[in-house]
């Protein structure tokens, strides 16, 4: 998969797009604050002309008058804000519109790309803008701890606390977390728990199964092209969460392995954060890849095992019975 420049372009020109509209309601929305409070227009012409004559007197080292201007400005500014009220508007009914507040939606901040810039990429980049739609129906909110018992449930419950946890300690630096067991006890499930969560948060996330993660990264080395603007490969390596669900279920071979290997090893070079299931033990990790991939996710993973019945089996053997 590429990004082409004139992709990167389209992202700009929604960014440009998302300005002017904002833009426009806010003049709307001034419009119609003078037309119901005919004073307004002139207490901010005298808000521009107080805070010229206070950089003046500031320029002069006159600090006592400048002090004033600024007392006189404080008590303008709280009759604004009085007559926005009485007249049945927001108090921030003016102020600013933007959809990220971070880069005021210009899609950087210093010169870097922001958080919200980085996910139009990964949208854009990896085809994952429905990712929002299916994570309606796999949240924290959804979950059933009726569905296992003994044990099985215990380590659940456990598994359900930690992912909470990685969500709430997020901010506060890179974690790594493995969830492994048989298919369906709930290990996809709680990746894609804790990637909603993220994505509410305005986080950079990524999700992938691991075939199509690994094909994607193949797709590009092998058939990249002059015309793309983007190395996807950069986006993986620096989202702040990836999500490899399944691994394991990729044809395993040189190729993947010494990807996985790169892809952690940069990650951890950008403190970000990964979130992996598989299907595999601890004994058939070390078994299909390398002694120094397995090393890599012992020492910087914490691995969380669940057991149990298949719950979507169940589920629909509890259905067919009704």
């Amino acid at each position: 998969m590429s990004l082409s420049i004139e992709d990167y372009n389209e992202i700009l020109g929604e960014y440009n797009a998302r300005q002017i509209e904002h833009a426009r309601i806010l003049t709307e929305r001034r419009n119609e604050v003078n037309r119901k409070i005919p004073s307004y227009s002139g207490m901010e012409e005298e808000m521009i002309t107080l805070s010229a004559n206070r950089a003046r007197a500031l320029i002069r080292g006159n600090k006592e008058e400048a002090n004033t201007i600024s007392e006189k400005l404080e008590d303008l500014l709280r009759n604004q804000k009085l007559a926005l009220i009485e007249a049945g508007f927001p108090i921030d009914y003016l102020e600013p519109i933007y959809t990220c507040k971070e880069c005021k939606d210009t899609g950087f901040v210093d010169g870097n790309r922001c958080t919200c810039f980085k996910q139009a990429l990964i949208e854009r980049l990896f085809e994952q803008n429905n990712i929002r739609e299916y994570l309606t129906n796999e949240n924290f909110t959804s979950i059933r701890y009726d569905l296992q018992v003994g044990e099985d449930a215990r380590r659940f419950e456990k598994a359900v606390s930690k992912a909470r946890n990685f969500v709430e300690e997020f901010e506060n630096g890179m974690q790594n977390i493995c969830f492994s067991g048989p298919v369906g006890t709930g290990k996809s499930f709680l990746s894609k728990c804790i990637l909603g969560e993220l994505l509410k948060k305005g986080y950079s996330c990524i999700y992938f199964s691991a075939p199509t993660l690994f094909s994607t990264i193949g797709d590009y080395k092998f058939h990249k092209s002059a015309t793309q603007s983007v190395n996807p490969t950069e986006i993986l390596y620096s989202c702040d969460l990836l999500v490899i669900d399944d691994l394991g279920t990729e044809l395993t071979n040189s190729f993947c392995v010494s990807e996985l290997l790169t892809l952690l090893n940069e990650r951890e070079k950008y403190s970000k954060s990964t979130v992996i299931s598989t299907n595999l033990s601890l004994e058939e990790l070390n078994n299909a890849y390398s002694d120094r991939v397995f090393s890599r996710m012992f020492s910087n993973f914490e691995f969380c095992p669940l057991t149990g019945q298949d719950v979507r089996i169940y589920l629909k053997q509890m259905q067919t019975r009704k």
